[in-house]
């Protein structure tokens, strides 16, 4: 079965039409604003050309020709996510919120945890989970850029350890592996590899996953199930499957002019380039019936070695993993089957009696007994790795650019010593 002909499940000769027209279009960008850095008004000063996101709130369509957004010292600063207009829409449209425990299952690049992160204002819990380690390990550069603290980075086959978290979950995303026609206009090779019995392949491991994943949702839970595919197969037809073997119900989608929704059975809505201006998507909301309780979370003292550290009020669980302190917003009893990359926040290094802020923890923190706050000249030489010959308060200094912090150091009081991680200078 040829693609075209596989599409007229639920699209019509025209608009199937239109489709393939779109995948000539360029790829468009996006940014996705981290507020607890930078608010609208002043990304809107900065970059006046760019086009708010008609469904995402504090996202911005932007022309990668102008702004080369990924270069620019804000985004060094982790003011805002770069994402894929439509890969936005999903985490946005299931709305988690502080306090929630949260479940991305097949989270790299990590972009729908990131946005999980920032609506729930950097509360609660968030497991960011990838069956491939390499690609979960992927998730912790924007994580420590953007000073995210409540995410989990994990990397496990939840297909062996599902029933360990069984109702367990209050918000779950499974953005599912899929065949990829989607990212046609992205990839004109994704065009050549596509094929039906690729399509068949996916929509079985989707249709496993599903299941697996709307165990762990809480009674009351909701769940958003998306694919950068066009196939019925790996769209209506799985959540068919999940409604036909679960006692699972949809949430509503509110009607959009950018939404298409099939005629076939109106499952959840499509994201199609000919309408829409971002790549290919599916996304349905679904929730488990009943009353949804509340995580029991609790505060956990801080280790008596760090007692005299100045960590941040937020922070209510530790860990130690040898001589380094992680920390989380919200402690919640976690099974012990995770396969844990990075526990929240990495807050400090120990060694001897000596210590080490780590940079993760002064892109989350705000507030520091000493400051310096760079110009744009020393801001440069920083990140390029230089010390800088300034006079500052003595000892352990947080460096901010325009009152958004960079980066710690170490000062005698005439030099600060660059504590800027050697593999993120320029």
């Amino acid at each position: 079965m040829t693609f075209e002909e596989h599409l007229k499940k639920y699209l019509n000769d025209d608009e199937i039409s239109l489709l393939l027209s779109s995948f000539e279009k360029e790829d468009k960008h996006a940014a996705l604003l981290n507020t607890a850095k930078m608010d609208d008004e002043t990304f809107v000063s900065l970059f006046p050309n760019v086009i708010p996101h008609p469904i995402v709130r504090h996202a911005y369509l932007y022309d990668k020709n102008e702004y080369d957004l990924g270069k620019s010292i804000w985004h060094t600063l982790g003011c805002f996510y770069l994402q894929e207009p439509s890969a936005m829409i999903p985490s946005f449209l299931l709305s988690p919120r502080r306090g929630d425990v949260v479940l991305d299952l097949c989270a790299a690049p990590g972009g729908k945890s990131v946005q999980a992160s920032f609506l729930m204002e950097n509360d609660g819990l968030i497991i960011s989970n990838d069956l491939s380690r390499s690609r979960a390990s992927s998730i912790l550069e924007n994580v420590e850029r953007l000073g995210i603290a409540n995410i989990i980075i994990t990397n496990n086959d939840f297909s062996l350890i599902h029933k360990e978290f069984k109702n367990f979950f209050d918000k779950i995303i499974l953005d599912a592996p899929c065949s990829g026609s989607g990212m046609f206009r992205k990839d004109s090779k994704m065009q050549d590899d596509w094929s039906y019995n690729k399509v068949l392949k996916f929509a079985d491991i989707q249709k496993e996953l599903i299941l697996y994943a709307y165990s762990m949702l809480k009674d009351g839970g909701e769940m958003v199930y998306s694919t950068c595919s066009y196939s019925f197969e790996e769209d209506e037809e799985v959540i068919d499957y999940l409604l036909k073997n679960s006692d699972a119900e949809l949430v509503e989608i509110n009607d959009s002019k950018y939404f298409y929704k099939s005629r076939e059975n109106g499952h959840g809505i499509h994201l199609l380039p000919s309408v829409f201006d971002g790549e290919g998507h599916y996304i349905c909301l679904i929730k488990k019936p009943g009353f949804r309780k509340e995580s029991k979370a609790f505060n956990q003292p801080i280790p008596k070695k760090y007692k005299d550290f100045r960590i941040d009020n937020r922070l209510h669980q530790f860990d130690e993993f040898g001589e380094t302190l992680f920390a989380l917003p919200t402690n919640v009893k976690l099974p012990k089957c995770l396969s844990i990359i990075r526990k929240g926040i990495k807050v400090l290094d120990w060694n001897k009696g000596n210590y080490r802020y780590d940079y993760h923890y002064s892109h989350f923190i705000d507030d520091f007994p000493n400051i310096y706050r760079l110009d744009e000249d020393n801001l440069k030489l920083y990140i390029h790795g230089n010390q800088l010959y300034v006079a500052s308060a003595r000892g352990l200094i947080l460096l901010k650019y325009k009152d958004i912090p960079l980066s710690f150091g170490k000062s005698d009081g005439r030099v600060i010593k660059n504590y800027y991680p050697k593999g993120l200078r320029s």
